[in-house]
């Protein structure tokens, strides 16, 4: 478990069969998970016995970000992608659309700079944002991460495409060190 403050991510428990089934069949997030169909609690079961395989080996990890100790979930941290050789892993954030907007997805990246770094021993995270969600830009930008590039009509919208922007942060930067300026958790 990592901890600051009244935030902490966690590994995934088996009691979280009901948030992570509310959270995966929630249709405004599929466009950003790459998701078309609603998964099932059988299937999300199945991922729960084999959730704490080890990260070296499945090459992801989902850590569950929660407002305290014995608060229920708000959202999901995944490392993805792990390339061993490369010492690098994409990074996604997914917030409960009434926790948005409190900073747990700030504090939970500053959390995670440091774990990676020091424990994970990874080299650097990377993530790709929809040129049009500002929140998500605006929190990459603020935990370290830079800019690197913009894919052209890389997301498929309903009847249109949406560029996606790159973003990279290698961990050895002063920012990954874990002095993160300010953590704001808004509450209420």
């Amino acid at each position: 478990m990592l901890q600051s403050g009244p935030v902490l991510l966690r590994a995934l428990e088996e009691s979280d069969l009901e948030f992570l089934y509310a959270l995966e069949n929630d249709p405004t997030i599929w466009g950003v998970s790459d998701t078309l169909a609603p998964v099932s609690r059988y299937s999300l079961k199945q991922y729960l016995e084999h959730a704490g395989a080890d990260f070296h080996e499945v090459r992801q990890l989902r850590l569950v970000i929660c407002a305290g100790p014995g608060a229920p979930p708000v959202g999901t941290l995944d490392l993805f992608g792990f390339e061993p050789l490369h010492q690098r892993a994409g990074v996604g954030i997914t917030i409960l659309a009434a926790a948005r907007r409190h900073g747990f997805a700030q504090a939970a990246l500053a959390l995670l700079l440091p774990y990676a770094r020091r424990t994970l021993r990874l080299h650097q995270l990377y993530c790709t944002v929809a040129a049009d969600n500002k929140a998500s830009l605006r929190l990459f930008r603020q935990a370290g991460f830079r800019r690197v590039g913009v894919r052209q009509q890389w997301l498929r919208r309903e009847n249109s495409w949406q560029d996606a922007v790159e973003w990279q942060c290698l961990l050895a930067d002063d920012k990954a060190e874990g002095e993160v300026v300010s953590i704001r958790l808004v509450t209420g």
